[in-house]
């Protein structure tokens, strides 16, 4: 929304320019929502308007309206009925007027003692500063208003009632008029180019004060009175924001023909009733002869495929994803078709980002921000103001081009943290749509998320959505945390985690999940949604000539010894190197081992741009060596490692011959290689043994793997060595629960229940 600074003298010179200066609660946060949109699009657009927010809320209750991306940024916001003022975009108290409100004021406990003797009043448990607030019940405030009124004046300060109901005691000349006068007069503002705007008797000061001013529709009736004689208020008829744009075309504040009075023509829509939003496109690029060309994805990522299911039948849709703007490969192609075999009326729309903008907002931003916090690394963050903003301009053209796409109340389907601040600029654009996210990534508590600089906006943004998933409760939980920590939220439901998951059972357990959440006067649902994975893809995969030789090759060289597999991606949230230093101590401890065992390692690298990673890869090559040089023999290699990604026909052809699947994350949000491992074996009938981390997200619905604790070297290491271990009955009864779980939660389902539980949010 607005970018404003905060005003400066010289900026009120011209005569075109005015100050709003508006109570929020009953006034600019109230009325039609058409018109509150109209009168936001205004002041956040129009370089001669500037706002002030001045109400009786403390500062703490207003930083969550700060974060809600649907409301224009105020220059200065008057807090505590005039006791508190800062600049609205730094929120830092404005000096030397703060100073001189301070001095004033005696301290809050000489004044709470003094208004102990008056039984009627009871303090108000909200935020406020150099302010006692109370409320008193009606007519009991009456007989002790003179004692009240004497004890104020004995600490020199002020009495401000409110309704008959509210009393304020505030330091002495320090009222909503009083504090503004004097914002005005230090920033140099002509008293006349102020429109003030309230609702009820705590607003009367503005109004005395001699400021021009709207009481918006439905104003106390006491204001009403109070101000009927004064010529320079407007008794408006409009609630909220109606009222306030009725006083700016009554008191001519805007030229007749001042183009900003114009509403914007409406946003273009487009046919698309299911918008996909993601941040790979639904297949390949790659240069070929200098030209850009495309192709059927070859990733195992199981969920693109899934995706796409929902496009298959002939549905109209749009998938909105980045690529590279490179004018070496001649001009870019916005809308692109995916696969008119397939998915005739899916339409490709590219999002074109420089190379620049994809190192700064995806390679760089996202991996070494976002990313280690999220994954309670919060230690390794590097939080960059420049690349922030690219961030949030590239969110923005996402937004637009999703606009431009989704069918008047479409529903939007948002993946994942690198589009975080595209819900509240949509919402802005498209009232009409519903618009659903889906975090795949770990979403971790709030003492570990407060750390981004610029949390409440993220916040702000997803709660523009009607409905957030997340793989599993513990993560819907930590989520609704940090929500309550940002702003008040209200919990409208809950539900039990069991039988779906794990209560106490591993470390991301949990036992009652909130599925409802009330913020702001908008609800949104929340749920648990694990990933599933491509149960059809692999059995086919199984059924190839090339699979079963690749099978049976793994076997024929690994025989007689057990194979131990782990497949991973490069990356310290992973736990490789924790797992290599288990597996050397598990050799050392158990020499019968020895050539007993054998330990394949895949480690998909990173983008050669992620240099945050190549430290990490020297270290798990110098352990690989280490372990190597300690333990080979002419015919036995303890560790065979493979820095390289693999097809998935070969990944599948690995989890086949395994007997054991080593997963074990230091934090992940659910982990999908584990599901493809049970599927597979589940598949062939076979009886390989599962260990996988309990900070997996996984772990909370794969009852029947045998769970470790990567951050316990012993633990880790006993797992290993159970596995290993393992009778022949127990093995295959791990896997038949795990691969009933797999079976019934596939990918197909997931994307079946998540849409479900959008349209019924």
């Amino acid at each position: 929304m607005s970018t404003q600074t905060a005003l400066r003298p010289t900026e009120l010179a011209s005569p075109a320019r005015f100050v709003l200066a508006t109570d929020l609660d009953g006034t600019f946060l109230a009325g039609d929502a058409d018109q509150r949109q109209q009168l936001y699009r205004l002041v956040a657009r129009h370089p001669d308007i500037h706002l002030v927010w001045i109400t009786g809320r403390g500062l703490e209750a207003v930083m969550p309206l700060l974060a809600d991306p649907s409301l224009p940024r105020p220059d200065y916001v008057v807090c505590d009925v005039g006791a508190t003022v800062v600049d609205g975009r730094t929120l830092q108290p404005l000096q030397p007027l703060q100073s001189h409100i301070d001095a004033r004021w005696p301290g809050e406990r000489p004044v709470a003692e003094a208004m102990r003797e008056f039984t009627a009043l009871r303090r108000q448990d909200v935020p406020q500063e150099r302010r006692c607030s109370y409320f008193c019940e009606p007519g009991e405030l009456e007989p002790q208003r003179a004692g009240i009124e004497a004890a104020a004046r004995a600490l020199d300060c002020a009495a401000l009632y409110s309704a008959d109901l509210y009393l304020d005691i505030l330091p002495p000349r320090t009222d909503k008029g009083r504090t503004l006068q004097a914002l005005a007069e230090q920033l140099g503002i002509p008293g006349e180019r102020i429109l003030v705007a309230g609702d009820t008797l705590n607003d009367l000061s503005m109004y005395v004060a001699g400021f021009q001013g709207v009481c918006v529709g439905d104003s106390e009736t006491a204001l009403l009175e109070a101000t009927a004689s004064l010529d320079h208020v407007l008794h408006a008829k409009a609630t909220g924001c109606g009222g306030i744009l009725e006083a700016i075309e009554h008191f001519d504040l805007l030229a007749v023909d001042d183009p900003h009075r114009a509403e914007p023509e409406a946003n273009r829509t487009g046919n698309a009733s299911l918008v996909m939003v993601y941040h790979r496109l639904p297949y390949e690029e790659f240069i070929e002869d200098g030209q850009l060309q495309r192709r059927r994805p070859s990733s195992p990522n199981g969920i693109i495929p899934s995706l796409l299911s929902f496009f298959a039948g002939g549905q109209d849709g749009s998938w909105v994803a980045w690529s590279v703007d490179d004018q070496k490969h001649g001009e870019f192609e916005t809308h692109t078709p995916v696969d008119s075999e397939l998915y005739p009326h899916l339409t490709a729309v590219r999002v074109p980002l420089s190379k620049a903008e994809v190192d700064a907002f995806y390679k760089r931003f996202s991996k070494e921000a976002f990313w280690p916090m999220l994954h309670t690394f919060w230690e390794r963050a590097r939080f960059r103001e420049e690349d922030w903003k690219v961030f949030l301009r590239v969110n923005r053209r996402f937004a637009e081009a999703v606009a431009a796409e989704a069918a008047p109340g479409a529903t939007v389907w948002l993946h994942d943290y690198n589009l975080w601040m595209v819900p509240g600029r949509l919402r802005e654009l498209r009232p009409d749509l519903r618009i659903a996210f889906f975090h795949h990534t770990y979403f971790p508590s709030a003492d570990i998320f407060n750390v981004v600089p610029w949390r409440r906006e993220i916040i702000g943004s997803l709660l523009s959505c009607d409905y957030i998933g997340f793989h599993i409760p513990r993560q819907v939980e930590n989520f609704v945390d940090v929500v309550r920590g940002a702003m008040p939220a209200q919990v409208l439901a809950r539900e039990s985690c069991a039988p779906r998951f794990l209560t106490y059972g591993c470390a991301v357990g949990m036992d009652v999940m909130t599925t409802r959440i009330g913020v702001g006067g908008r609800e949104v649902g929340l749920g648990a949604h694990p990933v599933g994975t491509d149960l059809g893809r692999i059995r086919g995969l199984l059924a190839t000539p090339s699979v079963r030789n690749n099978m049976e090759k793994l076997r024929r060289e690994i025989s007689p010894r057990k194979l131990v597999l782990s497949i991973e991606r490069l990356d310290y949230t992973k736990g490789t190197l924790e797992k290599l230093g288990a597996f050397e101590r598990l050799l050392e401890a158990q020499p019968h081992l020895l050539d007993k065992v054998t330990l394949v390692m895949i480690c998909v690298p990173a983008a050669k741009e992620m240099t945050v990673y190549q430290k990490l890869q020297t270290q798990i090559e110098q352990a690989v060596g280490r372990i190597n040089g300690r333990y080979s023999r002419l015919d036995w290699t303890p560790v065979r490692f493979f820095a390289r990604p693999l097809p998935f026909e070969e990944v599948v052809a690995h989890y086949a011959a395994a007997d054991v699947m080593w997963i074990t994350p230091l934090r992940d949000g659910l982990n999908l290689v584990a599901k493809e491992f049970v599927a597979t074996q589940g598949i062939e009938g076979g009886r390989g043994v599962l260990v996988l981390s309990e900070f997996a997200g996984a772990a909370a619905e794969l009852k029947g793997a045998l769970q470790t604790n990567p951050h316990d070297p012993a633990d880790l290491t006993a797992a290993l060595g159970q596995a290993l271990a393992m009778g022949q009955d127990e093995a295959e009864g791990r896997l038949r629960q795990l691969y009933g779980i797999v079976e019934e939660y596939d990918v197909q389902r997931w994307g079946r229940d998540f849409l479900a539980a959008v349209a019924a949010s």
